[in-house]
């Protein structure tokens, strides 16, 4: 039977906070949201308004959104009543680690307590807790009102209910949970992205090609084939009908002798400021907020080819 989640908790109200806010009441739950920037309702505000058109063109309901959504003045008043806690604080294990033993101490006993957290794993802040079975890692890609990836990460004390709980939350969510069964800093998705960025770094900084340019191949190549493959299936594909083995056997020696070639970019001061001028000149005649539209509309028109199942399932 499917659990109910009826209210959540939304502790950081940065970037990622504010997505899952507008999420979670994308899809009908009650949330309450709580940081210490003062202009907290203006940037509620502000991201339920940018994202209502995005969630309805996902297939929800956003009729009600706002209301849906309250700002709780710190942390106990936020988790009270809550059946899930997604925290979104800065990545610092002695902050974490006095956040959650608050949470664990204030919220109530059957609340799953998950940290988008983007590297430290919740062995890490979670050593000290009288009990940590319902802390784990429920790490989104930005923004996660958009991107369906969650990385499920169980630490070494986290119960197994907890992680079935958490997957079926986020399902019941739109999103699609992925179990990573152990835990290293960055997780899966993170480390994938910055072995990339690093040759990337590295040919920029060569002067092999632009960021602009670079961006280029990997949108018009890389990026199309894994939005709709992946890296082994593209490798399985790409070996013929003799598929991954093919590969693996013919070319894959050519591709491992790549490896020694790839690079590590140097990123000293010099190296640093000549990559942001030449970044900021590729974009920087358009503003962030132009930018993100760009990039929402298109993920939205991806996820609409890939994905038309991720709909609320559950109106309420």
């Amino acid at each position: 039977m499917r659990e109910s989640f009826t209210t959540a908790a939304v502790v950081g109200a940065g970037t990622i906070g504010l997505s899952w806010a507008a999420l979670f009441a994308g899809h009908g739950l009650t949330v309450r949201v709580t940081d210490p920037r003062p202009d907290l309702a203006e940037a509620v505000e502000a991201r339920l308004a940018s994202a209502a058109p995005q969630l309805a063109a996902c297939g929800l309901d956003v009729r009600g959104l706002a209301d849906r959504v309250g700002l709780a003045a710190d942390v106990t008043e936020a988790v009270r009543d809550a059946d899930v806690v997604q925290e979104n604080g800065p990545e610092d294990v002695g902050f974490k680690r006095e956040l959650f033993a608050a949470l664990a101490r204030e919220a109530p006993a059957h609340a799953l307590l998950l940290s988008s957290s983007s590297a430290i794993p919740a062995t890490a802040f979670t050593g000290e807790l009288d009990d940590a079975s319902r802390v784990l890692i429920g790490h989104p890609f930005n923004p996660p009102h958009l991107v369906p990836l969650v990385e499920v990460v169980p630490g070494v004390r986290t119960g197994e209910e907890a992680v079935t709980r958490a997957v079926e939350f986020y399902r019941s969510v739109g999103r699609i949970p992925v179990v990573e069964r152990k835990e290293i800093p960055g997780f899966v998705g993170n480390r994938l992205q910055n072995a990339l960025s690093r040759e990337a770094l590295y040919l920029v900084e060569q002067g092999v090609i632009s960021p602009a340019d670079l961006d280029t191949v990997v949108m018009n190549s890389l990026g199309l084939r894994w939005s709709t493959v992946g890296p082994f299936l593209g490798a399985h594909l790409g070996g013929g009908p003799g598929g991954y083995r093919h590969m693996a056997e013919h070319i894959g020696p050519s591709m491992r002798r790549m490896w020694d070639g790839l690079g590590t970019p140097e990123q000293g001061p010099e190296q640093t400021e000549a990559l942001i001028g030449a970044v900021e000149h590729a974009y920087g005649d358009r503003t962030y907020a132009e930018l993100t539209e760009e990039r929402d509309r298109r993920q939205i028109a991806v996820l609409s080819a890939l994905h038309p199942h991720i709909t609320k399932e559950n109106p309420r």
